[in-house]
């Protein structure tokens, strides 16, 4: 599956009001508890596997899916057998 570029992902997400790009990186099997964060987050998972659980429901993540999530939004992750990379942009109260 072809996905755009970190550069062309980012420059799309500032166009749209995000203020940070980061490329986050988690280990094999990691577990992320629930939890919250200060921002709005848009991303695409770029290799490996995650489950996100939001609103009741957990979706299974691959290279090519996307993600959103509203400010203060309670999650929680997992990480698969080959951990995980997406790029995340945020976009900061403001």
């Amino acid at each position: 599956m072809t996905h755009p570029t970190l550069p062309e992902f980012e420059a799309t997400a500032r166009h749209e009001g995000y203020d940070e790009v980061a490329e986050r990186s988690w280990p094999a099997n990691a577990v992320v508890e629930t939890h919250e964060h200060a921002f709005a987050v848009k991303a695409l998972v770029v290799a490996g596997e995650m489950w996100l659980t939001a609103d009741g429901t957990t979706r299974h993540l691959r290279p090519g899916d996307r993600f959103e999530l509203a400010r203060a939004a309670p999650h929680a992750e997992r990480y698969g057998a080959e951990g995980a990379t997406y790029w995340a942009a945020r976009r900061h109260a403001g």
